[in-house]
């Protein structure tokens, strides 16, 4: 009895002995990544999924995560942390201030993973030319969520209006079409005929002539004309000075008005009554909008899609680790993450039961999720893939083939694959981007009068000179023939 018993203990030893060492042979990783769904993530909360996720991987990676879930000052800690080498795996995106794609890039500050990622569910997890249009200099730097992964636009009308008067949306081929449309809402009361959201739109109404390949409104005066395929400045065509005309006649007719240039209008003026048409980004399910706006809208198609230099880097991960052992790490778990459907709801809503709930309604052919934390938040959009996160209990059961189909569906940019570096004319390139606001914000909502409009963009120009744009231009121009020829 007594060796029975001194075997028994023995074993135990032994089984705790395991466990502790198998513990210690994860590789750890940091992950961090911004909540746009709260005011401010409960860490508690976000440890407890930490927790959960852990577990759940246990025993199908060899390695566990440490989760930092920041809101408002994410950019600035992840900028911190990166600087002190406290982060192995991010999330950003190409539009992202601070730590943006084309910010971490230059700096060195992200890893090469391409020779990583050959032959690993991860690259499996998404077409070749998912991987494709988001390298920098042929290289694979980023990991890209599979979302929306393209750029179009769409006319979209509050279909209250459109019965009430008996539009037929299918005539607005172009944005001047509308014209007849917005005068009967005027005169019915509409305080914003045409509601520009306080936004520059010319970037988003011209994609069709213009790939602006530094993906910001702020610098739209820099593109690549589509029809020569040359970088051109863009205040000096023919589409500029219409465009902006259309808006200040626009603006003394009393159809665009004066809170969008004032910036007065609000993120939820669109749930209201008093707007008839304005844009909308295209999605592989333009129902949602509806939920979004709390009405009912209709879509007439505004340009084509097109996969871009950065419209499938609009929400990506970066490994920003040297070890390799955590590079590796990275990529398994987020191999995982976008095949595993339960943990990417893990990663993406939190603790079933607590964060989300599973239903499925009539009619609905597979369980939906549906959202009821305060505590713990995300969309799919900044967590994992489209294909393997659950729907929300608003979603189509066919979610993720409408994904599949939209981004396969768009045409590829001639510019597609192209970044630009900066870094050679840095302080010009923020001068010019700095006169965005003074002149081209107002020049694109109605700010001024027709008959002032080539005189405005005329000084616009002459400021943009003298802060280096011909500098700036050049460069561009440079960079982009030599990426033509390799």
């Amino acid at each position: 009895m007594k060796k029975l018993v001194s075997l028994v203990l023995a074993l135990c030893l032994l089984l705790s002995v395991m466990a502790v060492a198998s513990a210690e042979d994860k590789v750890t990783i940091n992950v961090w990544r911004k909540t746009f769904n709260l005011a401010q993530p409960d860490q508690a909360q976000v440890k407890k999924v930490e927790d959960a996720i852990n577990a759940y991987i246990a025993d199908k990676i060899n390695v566990q995560i440490v989760l930092t879930d920041i809101a408002g000052e994410y950019e600035d800690q992840a900028k911190l942390a990166l600087a002190n080498n406290e982060i192995d795996l991010l999330w950003t995106a190409s539009w992202e201030a601070t730590i943006g794609t084309n910010d971490l890039v230059p700096a060195n500050a992200v890893t090469d993973i391409t020779d990583y990622l050959v032959g690993t569910p991860l690259y499996a997890s998404m077409a070749e030319g998912q991987w494709e249009a988001t390298k920098y200099n042929g290289r694979n730097y980023f990991i890209p969520v599979y979302k929306d992964n393209v750029e179009g636009y769409n006319f979209m009308f509050r279909k209250e209006l459109v019965d009430q008067f008996g539009w037929d949306i299918t005539t607005v081929k172009t944005l001047a079409d509308a014209e007849p449309m917005l005068i009967q809402a005027k005169e019915a009361g509409i305080k914003y005929p045409y509601l520009t959201q306080k936004t520059a739109l010319f970037y988003r109404w011209n994609i069709d002539s213009f790939d602006f390949f530094t993906a910001d409104a702020s610098t739209n005066f820099f593109s690549v004309d589509r029809e020569t395929n040359e970088v051109i400045n863009t205040l000096a065509t023919p589409e500029y000075v219409e465009y902006c005309k259309l808006m200040g006649k626009w603006a003394e007719m009393g159809l665009l008005h004066e809170d969008d240039v004032n910036k007065v209008t609000t993120d939820t003026t669109t749930q209201s009554k008093d707007w008839a048409l304005t844009y909308w980004t295209d999605l592989p399910d333009n129902s949602e909008a509806n939920a979004r706006y709390q009405q009912e809208v209709v879509m007439q198609p505004a340009t084509n899609n097109y996969a871009h230099s950065t419209s499938a880097l609009g929400s990506c991960y970066a490994v920003t680790t040297r070890d390799e052992a955590k590079i590796k790490a990275a990529i398994d778990f987020m191999g995982l993450l976008y095949t595993d459907s339960k943990l990417a709801d893990m990663y993406t809503f939190g603790i079933e039961g607590e964060d989300f709930t599973y239903t499925q309604a009539e009619g609905q052919t597979i369980k939906h999720v549906t959202q009821s934390s305060e505590l713990y938040n995300h969309s799919m959009w900044e967590s994992a893939s489209a294909t393997i996160v659950t729907p929300l209990a608003v979603e189509p059961d066919n979610k993720a083939d409408l994904y599949v189909d939209f981004n396969g569906g768009a045409l590829t940019s001639c510019a597609a694959g192209f970044r630009f570096d900066r870094t050679p004319v840095e302080a010009e390139y923020a001068a010019c981007q700095a006169l965005f606001d003074q002149y081209g914000f107002v020049l694109e909502n109605g700010g001024v009068p027709e008959a002032d409009v080539e005189a405005y963009i005329e000084q616009y120009q002459a400021d943009l000179d003298a802060a280096g744009f011909q500098t700036c231009l050049a460069e561009f121009q440079n960079q982009y023939n030599t990426w033509k020829a390799q």
